[in-house]
């Protein structure tokens, strides 16, 4: 943090002043109560407590509950006031951000647009005249005018998603139930996520990062599994989309995620064309078939009994839902198994799929004189994604015919790190990293070495390089006659060794417990001491071993080794 908590909060109301945009919020706290907070904060930095996002401002969509504020969704007649505030919520009060306020979405977050709603249609943060995207719109368009460094929003047809793309910034949707839900008013219960909006990756990540972990509240709430992948490979295989699949998109479309895709090959990635198609259809089944019913099941009685509080067009679309039959949602519940199949095998020997985010920019006024067919739109390369248990994360790439053009990089479930991992390659930022932060080291110091011919075993495990490492000045390192050729590393007595240099490696507890049942004799895992004293996870030789090769301490290191020998080998 570069500034004081109260210098940020000061800069944050500074910067709404001058933006002069009121529907970006349904609800903006006092600026005094805000500073009140602040200057807390300050105290307790002061004091030595740990809050890692303190002089973080923040604002979250109105459908999210906070403790004593009320919570609208858009709909004045709906507000309630709850006494808790929602579980990712409270975790980033409790690392230390803060509140400015509630923002306006598309009314019970039914829509892509942000025109939906009672307290008036939000505009684009860059092209005013424009839409901002919706469901989330009043956080996409907070953080996009520089407001507040991130901003809540919810997903369940790509609200966090379009709007991120229509307003140049990142948005990341995480795998379904990583982020609890407790305190969200559903849209379809099913296939809600709450998403970050940032202005860089870092920042969006960081949030998800505090904000993960399961909550006995929300049964649908999932922890990562033990196997989880904490990076993308140096080279990731990227799915792309056929010409025809893009048919959506006007020439300036094309060329703009044309362009995108070459930044990608050029920043390593391989491409293969993939038919999404069948992705496209599944896509369908969330507004024409009967998935909308648990839209209904949110809020349609309410709306059934207040007709004339509700937005026309998101009344429309609840109350349809209130005929459909039960077996129809069996039957596309069904469908909707079959899709998932069908998507894993499309992504099969890919690390992502890259699409994308939305089809077009248009007026508010284009939206208000067409407001389904136009919103419809919107989700043409978004609705799938939840429905099918995927993470995606949103990021901008150029522009189209005058507006902000934006792609999503697509994983499966679970491979959220990844997928952050390829969006960098078009942000341009260093990867941050990893998602989760629960990861296991391992501090390698031979074959396993990036560019050394056992390195793809800890690639291919979706380990994260972490860095370099230098033992403690007492270890003595010794090649051996294996194949591959590598050496073995030997604590040895005070002042009989050197310090040596490794690679330190972050890998998930089942990559781990893998690499042991495959470790070859004389190798062992051990703990290492490195240099400041600390220990961690490393590979070690069996001493009797050791002494069987050549000691080759004085290089301090196997690629130092290796050079100086002449016999420097890459993968």
């Amino acid at each position: 943090m570069t500034q004081s908590c109260t210098a940020r909060v000061t800069a944050a109301y500074r910067r709404i002043a001058e933006t002069d945009r009121p529907e970006v919020w349904i609800l903006l706290r006092p600026e005094e109560e805000v500073l009140a907070e602040a200057t807390a904060l300050d105290a307790r930095l002061a004091a030595g407590e740990p809050l890692p996002l303190a002089g973080v401002v923040f604002a979250v969509k109105d459908n999210i509950d906070v403790a004593d504020l009320p919570t609208t969704a858009g709909c004045p007649g709906f507000a309630y006031h709850p006494d808790a505030s929602a579980t990712a919520v409270q975790r980033l009060l409790d690392a230390g951000a803060l509140l400015l306020g509630k923002t306006n979405l598309d009314q019970f977050a039914t829509g892509l647009v942000g025109t939906r709603s009672p307290y008036g249609a939000v505009r684009n943060a860059l092209l005013p005249e424009k839409i901002s995207g919706g469901s989330s719109s009043g956080s996409a368009v907070a953080v996009a005018l520089g407001i507040v460094d991130i901003a809540l929003g919810t997903d369940t047809a790509g609200s966090g998603r379009v709007p991120a793309a229509l307003n140049g910034i990142v948005g990341i949707k995480p795998t379904l139930g990583i982020v609890p839900t407790t305190g969200v008013i559903p849209a379809a219960r099913s296939y809600d996520a709450v998403t970050v909006f940032a202005r860089t990756l870092t920042e969006a990540q960081t949030a998800v990062g505090f904000m993960t972990g399961a909550d006995r509240h929300d049964p649908r709430s999932r922890t990562w599994p033990d196997d989880v992948r904490l990076a993308a490979p140096a080279r990731p295989r990227i799915a792309v989309p056929r010409d025809e699949d893009l048919a959506p998109l006007s020439p300036g479309g094309r060329a703009a995620f044309a362009a995108a895709v070459k930044q990608l090959e050029a920043a390593g990635a391989t491409t293969a064309v993939v038919d999404v198609s069948p992705l496209l259809e599944a896509a369908r089944l969330l507004y024409d078939g009967a998935l909308v019913a648990e839209r209904y099941a949110s809020v349609g009685d309410f709306i059934a009994d207040n007709p004339s509080a509700a937005d026309p067009t998101v009344a429309r679309i609840i109350l349809a839902a209130a005929s459909l039959p039960a077996h129809a949602l069996a039957t596309d519940q069904e469908r909707l198994d079959r899709y998932r199949v069908h998507a894993d095998g499309l992504l099969s020997g890919y690390d992502a799929l890259v699409l994308p985010t939305t089809t077009g920019h248009p007026d508010i006024a284009e939206v208000l004189a067409d407001p389904v067919v136009l919103n419809s739109r919107m989700g043409t390369y978004t609705n799938f994604v939840n429905l099918l248990d995927m993470a995606a994360v949103a990021v901008p790439a150029g522009e189209a015919d005058g507006s902000p053009f934006g792609v999503s990089v697509i994983t499966r479930a679970f491979r959220d790190q990844p997928a952050i991992d390829i969006a960098a390659l078009l942000t341009g930022e260093q990867a941050p990293g990893p998602l989760p932060d629960g990861g296991i080291d391992l501090a390698v110091f031979g074959a396993h070495l990036t560019g050394q011919p056992l390195n793809h075993q800890l690639t291919d495990s979706g380990a994260r390089y972490a860095g370099e490492v230098t033992t403690a000045a007492c270890y003595r390192l010794t090649a051996l006659a294996t194949a591959p050729p590598k050496p073995g590393l030997v604590r040895v007595g005070p002042g009989d060794g050197a310090a040596i240099t490794g690679e330190r490696w972050t890998l998930s507890p089942a990559a781990l417990g893998r690499f042991l049942a495959a470790l070859p004799a004389p190798m062992s895992l051990g703990r290492v001491e490195v240099a400041g004293g600390s220990w961690v996870l490393g590979f070690q030789c069996d001493p009797h071993a050791a002494a069987g090769g050549t000691d080759i301490t004085e290089h301090g290191g196997w690629r130092a080794y290796l050079e100086a020998t002449g016999e420097a080998t890459t993968a």
